[in-house]
């Protein structure tokens, strides 16, 4: 069979590749702290039909001939881009201005089924997202949509602490503000601010973020979340099997992670024109593939019909 048929398959399997990352990224469109996908390609192994030779007894060199085999898939990327922050006004929807990622997570067993606030890293399993909609659950703890709680420095005083400095930083674990709290306000800094029945201002933790050394090395495992792989590294800067400790994680502002901005949303970093722009291209290439195989098949036709 030509060659050219084979390669015409390639190029169509890897363009369908990336038509279902360019349906998957405008599908998200509206998702809150989507990252988009990029597909990339290579060229396939070429077929030599002649070495290269050098110059010599008076005549020059020749250049290999080679017949390439077609394309294959380089890489399929997650574009890490600041989504710009829309207003919505409500105290538990908090965008990141800058690097870093939420961090939330579930008992691993029934550490959490007191009340105690606080958990050892070990005992917890650790998701990280830009999505920032949050919400209170029953007991006052800050929870996301599927109910994850939002880690964070905290404290396992019921009436909170008076300053910031009262929060260690290996004291983490849930944050709570009190059901009885007349408001409450999250800083930019990640400081959880709340009035008692007193009307007193007290501290009922402080939102930590994670800051990875390479964050398009997260791995995306749906509803929104990121767990780390072996080429993210770990949120201390050092190697996925290095120990992770709650010091590990840091306030927001500080150590190159981003601010919150409270009372607003992360929207997709998808932008549409781009999107369909790529639709199109990735359409033609396809066509173009297709014709190529239309083409050598009816080459192979003339063959066949050689003999009558």
């Amino acid at each position: 069979m030509l060659r050219s048929m084979y390669s015409g398959i390639s190029g169509m399997k890897n363009f369908q590749t990336k038509l279902d990352v360019l349906g998957n990224n405008i599908a998200n469109v509206n998702t809150f702290g989507f990252k988009k996908g990029r597909t990339t390609f290579k060229d396939m192994v070429s077929q030599q039909i002649a070495g290269a030779t050098g110059p010599g007894q008076g005549q020059g060199g020749v250049n290999a001939r080679q017949v390439g085999l077609g394309m294959q898939l380089s890489s399929i990327d997650t574009i890490h881009t600041q989504g710009s922050l829309q207003n919505t006004n409500r105290e538990l929807d908090l965008g990141i201005s800058g690097d870093g990622y939420f961090v939330v997570g579930q008992a691993t067993g029934n550490e959490w089924n007191g009340t105690d606030k606080n958990i050892a890293i070990d005992n917890v399993n650790l998701n990280y997202t830009r999505a920032g909609n949050f919400y209170l659950d029953s007991q006052g703890f800050i929870v996301n949509s599927d109910g994850l709680y939002l880690m964070g420095q905290s404290t396992n005083n019921a009436n909170g602490v008076d300053s910031e400095n009262d929060l260690l930083a290996n004291q983490m674990g849930r944050i709570q503000i009190p059901t009885s709290a007349q408001s409450f306000s999250i800083g930019a800094n990640g400081v959880v601010n709340y009035i008692d029945t007193n009307g007193e201002l007290r501290i009922g933790g402080r939102v930590t973020l994670a800051k990875f050394p390479n964050p398009e090395g997260l791995q995306k495992v749906g509803d929104n979340l990121y767990q780390t792989s072996a080429n993210s590294g770990n949120p201390n800067g050092e190697a996925v099997a290095a120990n992770v400790g709650w010091d590990d994680f840091t306030a927001p502002g500080a150590n190159g992670a981003g601010s919150l901005v409270a009372g607003t949303l992360e929207m997709s970093n998808v932008d549409l024109s781009e999107e369909f722009t790529e639709m199109i291209v990735a359409q033609r290439g396809f066509q173009a593939n297709t014709r190529i195989i239309t083409t050598s098949d009816e080459i192979l036709q003339e063959l066949v019909n050689l003999k009558r």
